[in-house]
């Protein structure tokens, strides 16, 4: 079992960008769970939605806070969403929990300037300087999952007719398109870096690493981390951070929200609509700063 957590803590920070302490207590709500299941003597795998409800009642005779108790839940939910995409479970023992209402926070995002500014400062005639750079504008130019981008092969993308293809939650397929940025740096990457790797011949994956294999998704997760070092990055940036910032960026140039929820793959539009709040906020900004009576 606690191979299981660790690899869902690494996917909450890596895949998901969370911050550190949302992640330390996810990690104290789960261990907390997992000890009453081991008391219980039934195994993660093997436990039902009857189990998750005798452990909510457990916390209510423990006097504990509502929210706390929410939040509890919501963490067990997610782990358990977790272990079945990972394959692990054939159902979610917590689908026939009803989720608590509560507050999510806003995703991190970067400005537009902010973006050009941490793209433009990842540069050097380096074969992995040129990699990252492909790696980092597909990205923002996409708004795939760190997931998505590690398993592309170069049969995946077209830099002619500039779109990707990759395969998202549950093996589902979508194409995307992307921009002139990221058709440059991904034909630069293509036809003078890629082949100075080792064994890059050998390799069907796009981005590969200095041993000429596919990056895992803590590898992507490093390389973002540097980048974001180098170019003085004031705010704190994982590969969701740029998945959050594209999203926005075109919510805010116009977009229609169907379109957006298309390129990030989202099942339920519910989801897609958290960054319309995201907007919203700017515009606030904006109105307060700039109306006479804001």
């Amino acid at each position: 079992m606690q191979n299981h957590l660790t690899q869902f803590l690494n996917y909450l920070e890596i895949e998901r960008g969370l911050a550190k302490n949302t992640i330390i207590s996810y990690r104290r709500d789960i261990v907390k769970y997992l000890r009453f299941l081991e008391k219980e003597k039934i195994h993660l795998l093997e436990g039902s939605h009857r189990e998750v409800i005798a452990y909510l009642r457990e916390l209510k005779k423990q006097r504990l806070a509502s929210s706390s108790i929410a939040r509890g839940l919501v963490a067990i939910k997610m782990f358990y969403r977790f272990l079945l995409a990972e394959g692990k479970l054939k159902d979610d023992p917590t689908s026939l929990v009803d989720s608590p209402s509560i507050s999510k926070p806003l995703p991190d995002v970067l400005t537009v300037a902010e973006i050009e500014n941490f793209l433009t400062r990842i540069n050097g005639a380096k074969k992995e300087a040129v990699r990252d750079r492909g790696i980092m504008e597909l990205l923002y130019a996409t708004g795939m999952r760190v997931s998505e981008i590690t398993f592309l092969k170069l049969t995946d993308v077209n830099i002619n007719s500039n779109y990707v293809r990759c395969f998202g939650k549950g093996g589902k397929e979508r194409i995307i398109p992307f921009g002139r940025e990221a058709s440059f740096w991904l034909k630069k990457y293509l036809k003078s870096s890629r082949k100075l790797f080792p064994k890059a011949n050998l390799s069907r994956y796009l981005f590969i690493n200095r041993r000429g294999q596919g990056f895992t998704r803590q590898g992507l997760w490093e390389i973002t981390r540097r980048c974001a070092r180098c170019a003085d990055v004031g705010k704190r940036l994982s590969p969701h951070t740029l998945r959050h910032s594209f999203a926005t960026h075109l919510l805010q140039g116009g977009a229609d929200l169907r379109s957006v929820q298309e390129m990030l793959g989202h099942t339920n539009i519910s989801t897609t609509q958290v960054y319309t709040h995201v907007d919203q906020l700017r515009l606030k900004s904006v109105h307060s700063k700039y109306h006479p009576r804001g």
